[in-house]
């Protein structure tokens, strides 16, 4: 009796679907999780709206926790906003990503961080490409010339971190792989030279024979000799941080789909043969590859799901498909897509920011939703 009725079940959701394909109820989970994620932005943004000069960050011990608009993540709340307006024509949404993008104009001038790329790109960027307005075209114009300050011609690549040693601090020019994620604003605001210059030294000095990466090189600013290579939020120096292997993947996918330039497609390939087969049974990668403790990363794996769409077009490589694929599915589910109302209204759950520090450890972050709801649009768009 038990076998009947699963299979009078199976029968019954195979005809409410009308005999839907693996592919085809993926797409359906997708909408269904982008629905989710619109209730969710929304109801964050109204909450947002009367904290000045803050945006959203994550949701920890029962509390939202927000950020500056200096913090690295500003962007990312902004820039979902903006993609769920395209994806829905929804004008509250839009009414709510210009209003939080705006708070980030004081960005364009400031020069003490690398990650102008994430928080002026995600949100200006976006927002300039569904509106066509001037005035974000000039801020990021502006964004990218003070990113462009950061520039080191004889190390050919762009400061990440101020810090370094008191005693030397010319020893400690300090390049982290998480900037190739900077570099596509610099592309299209013309500072080609400076964004090829730095992701030919990262491809010379952050990867491993077997095409993993360091997290962090230094380089002597004087000379531009290598002085030291390690990690900062990885296990160990020599391991593998699954934030860091993806923001490289996306990142040389991205650089040759504006370039052109064969070698970094051949890197992102390389990237993606080195990952894919590391990838634990639901596709979604623990926080370092080499780690033996299991936490989950969920924005690592919004952030390779979305990389490997696009490889996949410029490729037309089955398995980069398919391997997104699966790392969407599990992103809908319920073990990941957080129900309304619920996660501090963030979407995904279980992301890991620095594990080692202790901070942001089996939470949602907002660029884990950002990339997530990206990955979801780029497969409905194929």
């Amino acid at each position: 009796m038990k076998n009947l009725i699963i299979l009078f079940a199976a029968i019954g959701s195979l005809m409410l679907c009308g005999g839907c394909s693996d592919n085809q109820l993926l797409r359906n989970d997708l909408k269904r999780a982008l629905d989710v994620a619109v209730e969710h932005e929304k109801a964050q943004a109204e909450y947002m709206l009367d904290r000045e000069g803050e945006l959203p960050k994550t949701f920890e011990k029962g509390e939202l926790v927000t950020a500056n608009i200096r913090w690295w993540t500003s962007g990312f709340f902004p820039g979902s906003l903006w993609l769920l307006y395209e994806h829905t024509g929804d004008g509250q949404l839009r009414e709510y990503a210009e209003h939080f993008t705006s708070r980030l104009e004081s960005l364009k001038d400031y020069r003490g961080t690398h990650d102008l790329g994430f928080m002026v790109f995600c949100s200006y960027g976006n927002g300039y490409r569904l509106t066509g307005n001037e005035a974000y075209k000039e801020i990021i114009n502006e964004a990218s010339a003070s990113l462009a300050t950061r520039f080191n011609p004889t190390v050919g690549a762009i400061r990440s971190w101020n810090t370094g040693r008191k005693e030397n601090p010319e020893l400690d020019y300090i390049v982290i792989i998480d900037n190739m994620m900077n570099l596509e604003m610099l592309e299209w605001s013309g500072y080609s030279d400076i964004a090829r210059r730095h992701a030919d030294t990262t491809l010379k000095n952050h990867f491993r024979e077997d095409n993993s990466s360091y997290h962090v090189v230094t380089y002597n600013e004087l000379t531009g000799e290598v002085t030291d290579k390690r990690t900062a939020q990885g296990l160990a120096d020599e391991s593998a941080w699954a934030r860091g292997q993806v923001w490289g993947l996306y990142g040389y996918t991205m650089m040759y789909r504006v370039t052109g330039e064969k070698r970094y497609l051949d890197q992102a390939v390389k990237i993606a043969d080195y990952v894919i087969p590391r990838l634990p049974e639901d596709a979604i990668p623990n926080w370092d590859f080499d780690a033996e403790q299991q936490m989950k990363d969920s924005s690592a794996g919004s952030i390779m799901a979305s990389a490997l769409i696009e490889l996949y077009g410029l490729t037309d490589n089955e398995l980069y498909l398919t391997t997104a694929e699966r790392q969407l599915r599990s992103l809908c589910s319920e073990a990941y897509l957080a129900p309304v109302g619920e996660n501090g209204n963030f979407v995904l759950r279980h992301g890991t920011g620095h594990l080692p520090a202790g901070t942001e450890v089996d939470v949602p972050l907002t660029y884990g939703d950002y990339y997530f709801i990206e990955a979801a649009m780029r497969y409905l768009a194929l």
